[in-house]
């Protein structure tokens, strides 16, 4: 009967102890975006694929793994940062804001994250470790400084959108395909205009926190919103662009096909930040989530393209 009780007790315990440490790793994906890892990783394969084709597993391994701990320690190491601000900006589902995971957890995923992504990249070649060391550092160059910067933050994290475009580029080859470099134009100014947006949902706690010089603080989030929409048509405008001189997305009918799908999504977006004049609406958190909808649709369309000229 003790031998039973005692049994029971155990299995109990181990069962809450397995539930824990699911929580808790369930937490730590929301902390590192693990989403936004995966837009890298289809990312990085079309740029393989583009600039010379998938290299050998070794390699490819190592290529996907670096984005993804780089990634996972940028958004770990804003989070350690951003903490008071995203309290007055009610950023609740923050495990950090809620209380779910303490900050010096974000910190040391951080230190291991880059870390590792670091090493990971050393081991493809130099062109690959110098694009992950630059933009590690510039990761937490971003959440300790530069993104109370004019324009500087946003700037940064278009160019992280469009880096791993460049990085799997330089992975398979030593130039920059002209595709490349006009997929990464297009990428980039979509980006902007989506961290615009974001610097206008964020707007109440970067100022009272951070006291950050941002777009909206100098021409009003209605200014901002209307420059995010022109980012946003020129953006469209290059998506045409490429789907009538450039190979491999010319008379593409995939690529024409998912890009339209995702130039309605960002022009949804783009229009109603300039007719939405409340946060209350709720339309700023569907925003994001669109805009996020429509970057992934963008990104499967390069890569199915990359693949299939149909």
């Amino acid at each position: 009967m003790e031998l039973r009780l005692t049994a029971g007790f155990l299995l109990v315990n181990l069962h809450e102890m397995i539930g824990v440490g699911m929580n808790k790793i369930i937490e730590l994906l929301k902390l590192t975006r693990i989403e936004h890892s995966m837009m890298l990783v289809i990312a990085v394969l079309a740029a393989e694929r583009i600039a010379f084709g998938i290299p050998s597993m070794y390699i490819l391994v190592l290529s996907l793994l670096t984005p993804i701990l780089i990634s996972m320690g940028s958004f770990a190491i804003n989070d350690y940062f951003d903490i008071k601000v995203d309290r007055l900006n009610k950023k609740m589902g923050r495990p950090l804001v809620s209380g779910a995971l303490k900050p010096k957890t974000a910190l040391y995923t951080a230190v291991l994250a880059f870390s590792l992504g670091i090493i990971a990249s050393a081991m493809i070649n130099l062109y690959a470790f110098a694009i992950a060391l630059v933009f590690a550092a510039l990761a937490f160059l971003y959440s300790y400084k530069l993104k109370e910067i004019l324009l500087v933050g946003n700037i940064y994290i278009a160019l992280a959108m469009v880096i791993p475009f460049i990085y799997g580029s330089y992975v398979v080859s030593n130039v920059l395909p002209y595709a490349i470099i006009a997929i990464s134009i297009m990428v980039f100014l979509s980006g902007l205009a989506r961290e615009i947006h974001g610097t206008i949902r964020d707007y109440r706690g970067d100022i009272k926190e951070r006291e950050s010089v941002n777009l909206p603080k100098l021409v009003g989030t209605r200014g901002s919103s209307y420059l995010a929409l022109i980012l946003y048509l020129i953006a469209i405008s290059l998506s045409v662009y490429l789907f009538l001189y450039v190979a491999p997305f010319s008379y593409n009918l995939v690529f024409l096909s998912m890009m339209a799908a995702s130039d309605i999504l960002i022009l949804y977006s783009g229009i109603g930040y300039v007719l939405v004049k409340s946060k209350k609406s709720g339309f700023y958190d569907l925003s994001r989530n669109i805009s996020l909808l429509a970057m992934t649709i963008a990104l499967l369309a390069i890569l199915i393209s990359s693949f299939a000229n149909i």
